[in-house]
């Protein structure tokens, strides 16, 4: 945490470059690569010279240039607030991933997974933290993240003033606060009537459970498309996917499950988790695979049909993305989808747990990058790099993450042992 809190200050006091310093580094960069371009500019000018337009070509020159160097002096200052923002989303997705799964659960009365659920609550805790940090970046950030958040760009963009009875900032506050308090009162009421239950002498704490949960996944299907919509895909306010809200759902259900199989190898390893088997540890490898085929069905749905369609501004989102982010952009798809199922697609090695974590640590990686190639594009452009700013901001809600999750992981028995179903789930076998 400590040093990613450095490396995101050093991100943030690097990137603050001037007007000046942003053209003296275009200017290295077209030395670099326009020498012949500058050439040709300079035999066209003289070729002018007698009409008198070799002056206006210099003005018009040099006023493309400063609108260009100040274009990629704002790319610049984006990218330490989009560095965090894409970081601190993707912690807090996995959180909220887990509620998700933990709800499904409950509601399904599954009986194979109660064994889970202390790891299920442990990770959940980081979700009302996570989600009002990234509420906050949001808010703090302003356009460096959302161009509908600055007023001059809405006065100019009659499509942006045409959304701006939805993307304006003090409903985006309040939204957002909605949806963090219903996460949050769901997660509070379940984990608190999941630990009354363990010295309970009826089950009416587990009734009451599996009523809140049925009652949150249907506010949680609403609200996560919402914030979807709102912090993730009103980067882009011009473009819009009727796909998105289920597409990010997929990333952060796999994510989510991915964690949970990592905290408990790693619990398991320490001598924790006894009555955790190779059967649990099977059924959740196969959670991480289907999913990861899910994930891959909607992002090939809505890639294909906003290429095949080829409506101008529909598809400028995956120009931007192919031509500016090729590698990342099609190299997620290698790592969220051709990775996991050859490695996840053997009954066996679902058993392996050394097996599962490399895969489960791909996929996270995976994940991140998809979360990066939904908000870098809009915010610094091709001024992208994985560098010093990525890095610690991943490192410092990653050291975050852990902190609270494992904080959790000790306030209570890591076996609900009140659960009714708890016995079928400790004696689950195939």
């Amino acid at each position: 945490m400590i040093l990613g809190a450095l490396g995101v200050g050093y991100g943030f006091m690097s990137s603050h470059q001037s007007l000046d310093d942003v053209k003296v580094m275009l200017a290295e960069e077209a030395s670099g690569h326009g020498g012949h371009a500058e050439a040709a500019t300079h035999e066209v000018a003289d070729s002018h010279a007698a009409s008198g337009e070799e002056h206006h070509a210099e003005q018009a020159d040099a006023h493309h240039g400063d609108a260009h160097a100040e274009h990629v002096m704002h790319q610049l200052h984006n990218r330490p607030w989009s560095a965090l923002y894409v970081a601190a989303f993707f912690f807090m997705m996995i959180a909220l991933g887990v509620l998700a799964f933990y709800a499904v659960q409950f509601a399904s009365q599954a009986g194979w997974s109660p064994v889970l659920f202390r790891v299920m609550e442990g990770i959940t805790a980081y979700l009302l933290p996570g989600a009002l940090i990234v509420l906050a970046i949001a808010l703090l950030a302003g356009d460096h993240i959302f161009i509908w958040m600055n007023p001059e760009v809405v006065a100019e963009d009659a499509l942006i003033q045409g959304k701006s009875g939805w993307l304006n900032k003090p409903m985006f506050a309040v939204r957002g606060l909605i949806f963090i308090a219903g996460w949050f009162a769901y997660r509070h009421f379940s984990r608190k009537f999941s630990i009354a239950q363990d010295n309970a002498n009826d089950n009416s704490n587990f009734k009451k459970t599996f009523r809140i949960s049925a009652a949150f996944l249907v506010f949680f299907l609403y609200s996560e498309s919402i914030m979807s919509w709102d912090w993730i895909m009103s980067v882009d306010p011009h473009w819009f996917s009727t796909l998105f809200g289920w597409y990010v759902f997929a990333s952060m259900f796999v994510s989510g499950i991915t964690v949970i199989s990592l905290i408990t190898i790693y619990l398991k390893s320490k001598g924790y988790l006894e009555f955790v088997n190779a059967n649990h540890l099977h059924d959740v490898a196969k959670f991480m695979f289907a999913i990861s085929i899910f994930w891959t069905y909607l992002w090939f749905s809505q890639f294909m049909l906003i290429w095949y369609s080829n409506i101008p501004e529909e598809v400028t989102y995956f120009i931007t993305r192919i031509n500016d982010y090729n590698l990342p952009f099609f190299g997620m798809v290698v790592l969220n989808f051709v990775f996991p199922v050859l490695m996840l697609m053997n009954a066996d090695y679902k058993r392996i747990p050394w097996f599962v974590v490399m895969t489960g640590i791909v996929i996270l990686f995976g994940h991140y990058i998809d979360i990066f190639n939904m908000i870098m594009p809009a915010t610094v452009g091709d001024r992208w790099f994985i560098g010093i700013p990525e890095i610690s901001s991943v490192l410092l809600f990653a050291g975050l993450f852990i902190f609270i999750v494992f904080t959790a992981l000790t306030k209570a028995p890591l076996l609900s042992k009140g659960n009714p179903l708890i016995k079928e789930s400790q004696d689950f076998h195939y």
